[in-house]
């Protein structure tokens, strides 16, 4: 059954989402944006089965706010929205609803970040690596550090048990390019994650939407990626 979408955001990422929908299967049955505000009323009337906002952070916890008043599962791919972040997942388990709050949408992302983990631990337990991560994007995009590279400097510091330092650089067009350097004396490791096209994102985004359509709790991309690799947590 084809899956019905209501989009917040009508930008670049948005476009994407709703030219790729067929694709996977979905339609994007109502988009909301400055020239289109949402209302409760309306997400209603759209009689969707997931949301996805790719908007602005401060319109994150409205929308969010009208998709748990709907009962309609939400994907949040906006980043710069931090502080909201705890209030949202809190006002969606309450309701027992459904969110799933990635910074990324790429698969290739995620699987990036559960390597960075497993790297940042082993060559700091075994070789005494330093750690640094460098994250370069179109010079059009306003947050930086982005919201991935503060998620793997979290995982960085998870698995190293100190902080890793993160530069950020805005350059041309690029859609986003994300590298963990690990260096020592006498040799340095490099792992780095490209997307080369923003569809892969709508591509994730879309994705991310579909498994989310029938579960319940807060979620994010690593979920997604560890049930469809079979590796998620027994």
């Amino acid at each position: 059954m084809t899956l019905r979408l209501v989009l917040f955001g009508a930008g670049r990422l948005g476009r994407e989402i709703i030219a790729l929908a067929p694709q996977r299967d979905a339609a994007v049955v109502a988009t909301f944006g400055r020239a289109t505000p949402a209302t409760t009323a309306l997400v209603l009337a759209a009689r969707a089965d997931v949301a996805i906002d790719v908007s602005v952070a401060d319109a994150v916890p409205a929308n969010a706010a009208m998709c748990i008043a709907a009962g309609i599962p939400v994907v949040i791919g906006v980043t710069g929205w931090d502080n909201g972040e705890a209030m949202v997942v809190e006002a969606v388990t309450t309701a027992r609803g459904a969110v799933l709050i990635a910074p990324n949408f790429s698969v290739g992302a995620a699987l990036f970040s559960m390597a960075v983990a497993d790297a940042a631990q082993r060559f700091t337990a075994l070789l005494g690596f330093d750690a640094h991560i460098v994250e370069t994007h179109h010079a059009a995009k306003k947050d930086a550090p982005s919201g991935t590279a503060r998620r793997l400097a979290d995982v960085a510091l998870q698995s190293r048990g100190t902080a890793v330092p993160v530069t950020s650089v805005r350059v041309g067009h690029v859609p986003g390019v994300h590298t963990l350097l690990l260096d020592a004396p006498f040799e340095q490791v490099t792992l780095t994650h490209e997307a080369r096209d923003r569809r892969v994102f709508a591509d994730g985004a879309l994705l991310a939407a579909s498994w989310l359509r029938t579960r319940t709790g807060a979620f994010t991309m690593d979920d997604v990626v560890r049930d469809l690799t079979g590796t998620a947590d027994a």
